[in-house]
């Protein structure tokens, strides 16, 4: 979180500790509790809902006092303190992550090595299997309806829809940097980011691009299609048009619904990593920018098995 309440405001904060809650549905949850409008509920960014998850939501109450909240499982509240100002999305800085992984089955120096490069060298910045919806069907119903077929009913799924379909494209070129070894390296005509920042340079107007590169100052990008934006050009245009171009359609019609093109980081820088065995259980501890998914940390480390309806108990 970027603000610490200070008490006083319009806004009631409220820090919630949830599970198989997801973010919207906590939200909806608060609003009714407080007999406000749904739009009165601010919150930063969305939580996995299987997870354990912690985050702060506001409820817009001028005039009015701090409502009761009633009991609901999976929820718990920690903290309830006023501000002046709303919470948006995309105003925290990022997430931490403790995560506890049973039944590993790996050479453990082989693993601890591989631990050791991703806290130095970071992993591929790829948007996590959760981006796409359950067995990926927000993408496929979102290239679907984007080349002709159904539209969504709902605003929200119509976002979902959206997102999945340019995480996607995303995905497949940084797929193809991954192939060719340079998604962590400069390619001529790359357009990088600072680390931490938003915003895009031509590594052309740099000299020192790919030492800057090397260092994790500055990161590699890869587009989120939509009307055009600032563009990359040699080297790395050729490689985005040979992963892009058979989606001519489909990328049309997202700047047809006017959204902007964007770039995101090819690099995903991991902080604060540790780790320690307990018995065949690894428990980590972690931290990512905002934007970023756990599960593609953990996809560098191991392969992952879903337990069958009978294993789950």
């Amino acid at each position: 979180m970027t603000v610490v309440p200070d008490g006083e405001g319009e806004h009631l904060w409220v820090e919630i500790e949830k599970t198989n809650w997801n973010t919207e549905d906590v939200a909806l949850w608060l609003a009714k509790q407080a007999g406000v409008h749904r739009l009165a509920v601010g919150y930063g960014g969305l939580k996995d809902r299987r997870a354990v998850t912690r985050q702060w939501f506001s409820l817009h109450l001028p005039g009015k006092p701090d409502p009761e909240f009633e009991a609901a499982e999976g929820l718990v509240i920690h903290r309830a303190l006023r501000h002046r100002r709303k919470l948006n999305r995309g105003t925290h800085r990022g997430n931490a992550f403790q995560l506890r992984l049973r039944q590993v089955e790996a050479d453990r120096e082989r693993l601890e090595s591989i631990l050791l490069a991703v806290a130095g060298q970071g992993v591929p910045n790829y948007f996590g299997e959760q981006r796409f919806g359950r067995d990926g069907a927000n993408w496929t119903r979102g290239r679907a309806w984007l080349l002709g077929g159904e539209a969504p009913r709902k605003r929200t799924l119509r976002n979902f829809w959206l997102s999945a379909v340019r995480s996607g494209l995303f995905n497949a070129v940084l797929a193809e940097r991954v192939r060719e070894g340079v998604w962590d390296r400069l390619l001529d005509g790359d357009l990088l980011r600072p680390d931490g920042s938003r915003g895009l340079f031509s590594a052309d107007d740099d000299a020192n691009a790919a030492a800057r590169v090397a260092a994790g100052e500055v990161h590699p990008t890869a587009p989120l299609p939509g009307r055009a934006g600032m563009a990359s050009s040699a080297a790395c245009e050729r490689l985005e048009q040979r992963v892009l171009g058979p989606h001519g359609p489909l990328i049309a019609a997202l700047g047809e619904l006017g959204l902007e093109a964007e770039r995101r980081a090819t690099r995903l820088p991991v902080t604060g990593l540790e780790w320690h065995w307990a018995g065949d259980t690894l428990e980590l501890a972690l931290s990512l920018p905002t934007g970023a998914f756990a599960t593609s940390v953990l996809a560098e480390l191991l392969a992952t098995r879903v337990p069958a309806a009978a294993d789950r108990g």
